[in-house]
């Protein structure tokens, strides 16, 4: 047993050996642990070098360990490094260079006087045989003639291609053909150049074109050479097509979100760019004076608002009837909107002669402006930075022809000061009747309080009765409720005849006295309108209320109807 376990502990002494590097990491110190946290902390911060790995590359400090460190089981002598994370160039597919590719034509060199053993039958070229051959079929083939053999094609290669490669739109382009195009454009321009010149020195040469007209024209030709030399921040000019092409901003201007930093200023979409708001509104400046005033400012500017007027013409005159479009017939529309603009112009014109010539006032009109006549004065007034005066009397305000807080009769509210159930009156004291005298509070107390008749109020307070028990209280509710039901029969059995009779004569008078009064009530405007209008009285003083059922039928009937045939003999 003990020879057993002596040959079992030499051979796992012995496996050990033969491995190397498999002994586990010595466990770190808690110094060194805090070392090594506050280096990978530092390195983060940027305020210590980063890791370099086995190549010289940095290791970016915020990669996991687990990714940059190699496992101890592996070999723990090598340092942290992304190499296994980057491609391996002895396993990457090896794809074709971007300048190769099938080469054209066929061999210039190779050319053959016999016909070869397993060339074409055809034409005898080795590369392709008779089926793939794209020549013309011989009547007799190059197998059996011997003669006019074709040369041979390139032995094309194989293409590997990546997935770039496959869909390149320029793949097996070959630069030297454009060269040949702008070859041969040269040679036309120099041949127009040529034959200008020679055209310029025959009409020099027969005196129908002055020296310094050639000299212009010279300068003309040359205009050219100096096309790119023109060329401004932020804009290009094409010598060819000579415009000059914007490009989308200049890096000199000043983008729209930086121009005002309120973040309660104008909107500045992102997505679209824009900003509609004028973002110097909250700042006081005028939009005329500042750089930049909004997309609505140059929105609202040049032809935009013409054209939005000659919009709503068309549709208003398309609701009139009148068969006209914008995008349609643009012409016609402007004729007819110019024609409507003149018209609305003349009848201003009359209207304006018609009120002149009716009341008069052409001089108040021709008198020279109020800044004029009111130029000179002696008053002197100081103000202060914020406008307040100073030194002086203000401007007078403005009034009215009519008379103004004027106070009559003690009060100290004008007429019209207070309203209520339909009616004006004065605020001092809540009075309704005009050009009464003022009563102050007590008038607002009386006024406001529910009125009792006089002779209700001398009645004499009657003696104070005795407390009722509930039961004697129940039973005098009773005997009066009986009364009551006893009293209803009789008045029903008496009035039931009679009521329908009385009822109709009372509606039909006060129908006849509401129709007396709609006659009065129309005979006295038409009274008044026949006066001059500033001599008509004031209508303040007459009560207002709504109107009864009588008044409303009575004003049906009188009512004059246009559209009524017999409405002429209402009259007569």
């Amino acid at each position: 047993m003990e020879q057993a376990g002596s040959v079992m502990a030499e051979q796992t002494s012995a496996s050990t050996e033969g491995i190397v590097g498999l002994d586990e990491p010595k466990k770190m110190t808690r110094e060194d642990w805090r070392k090594k946290k506050e280096l990978e902390e530092q390195r983060k911060l940027g305020n210590a070098p980063a890791e370099v790995d086995e190549e010289g590359k940095d290791i970016n400090p915020h990669i996991p360990q687990y990714i940059s460190s190699v496992p101890w089981y592996i070999d723990p002598s090598k340092r942290p490094t992304l190499k296994h994370q980057r491609p391996q160039t002895e396993n990457q597919k090896q794809y074709s260079a971007i300048g190769e590719w099938y080469k054209r034509g066929v061999q210039e060199n190779s050319l053959s006087t016999k016909y070869r053993k397993g060339a074409c039958e055809n034409c005898g070229a080795m590369t392709h045989k008779k089926k793939d051959c794209l020549e013309r079929p011989r009547k007799v083939g190059a197998k059996f003639t011997g003669i006019d053999i074709a040369p041979d094609e390139h032995s094309q290669i194989q293409l590997d291609l990546d997935y770039d490669g496959k869909r390149d739109r320029w793949n097996g382009y070959d630069p030297e053909e454009h060269q040949r195009i702008v070859e041969e454009y040269a040679k036309v321009d120099l041949a127009k150049r040529t034959l200008k010149a020679q055209k310029l020195q025959d009409e020099l040469a027969s005196g129908k074109l002055d020296k310094s007209e050639w000299e212009h024209d010279s300068e003309d030709e040359d205009e050219d050479k100096y096309a790119d030399d023109i060329d401004m921040p932020g804009q290009n000019f094409d010598s060819k097509r000579r415009i000059t092409v914007r490009n989308l901003r200049i890096r000199e201007d000043t983008a729209k979100y930086l121009r005002n930093l309120d973040p309660n200023s104008a909107y500045y979409d992102p997505k679209t760019r824009a900003m509609r708001e004028n973002p110097y509104s909250n700042t006081g400046m005028n939009p005329d004076e500042v750089g930049y005033a909004g997309d609505n400012f140059a929105r609202y500017s040049g032809d935009t608002i013409t054209m939005a007027q000659t919009q709503l013409f068309a549709w208003e005159a398309y609701e009139r009837g009148s068969e006209v479009h914008l995008q349609a017939d643009p012409t016609k529309l402007e004729l007819l909107h110019r024609s409507f603009k003149v018209k609305k112009e003349d009848f201003k014109e009359e209207q304006r002669e018609s009120i002149l010539e009716k009341y008069g006032g052409q001089e108040h009109l021709d008198a020279p402006p109020r800044e004029l006549l009111l130029a000179q004065t002696e008053d002197y007034v100081e103000y202060s930075r914020h406008g307040a005066v100073l030194k002086g009397l203000e401007k007078a305000v403005a009034r009215s022809k009519y008379e103004e807080d004027v106070l009559i009769n003690n009060h100290t509210c004008v007429w019209g000061s207070y309203w209520k159930d339909g009616c004006w009156g004065y605020k001092c004291c809540h009075s309704m009747v005009k050009q009464s005298y003022c009563t102050g509070e007590a008038g607002i107390g009386i006024n406001n309080s529910e009125c009792v008749p006089f002779e209700e109020g001398l009645t004499e307070p009657k003696d104070e009765e005795e407390p009722k028990s509930l039961l004697e209280m129940h039973r005098n509710k009773m005997m009066k409720e009986k009364k009551k039901k006893k009293k209803s029969k009789k008045n029903k059995k008496r009035d039931s005849d009679s009521s329908d009779s009385e009822d109709e004569e009372k509606k039909k008078e006060k129908l006849r006295k509401a129709l007396e009064a709609e006659d009065q009530r129309v005979r006295h405007i038409d009274a008044i309108m026949q006066l001059d209008e500033r001599k008509r009285p004031y209508s303040s003083l007459h009560e207002v209320k709504a109107p009864t059922e009588e008044e409303m039928e009575a004003f049906r009937m009188k009512r004059s109807r246009p559209d009524d045939p017999m409405a002429s003999f209402l009259g007569q």
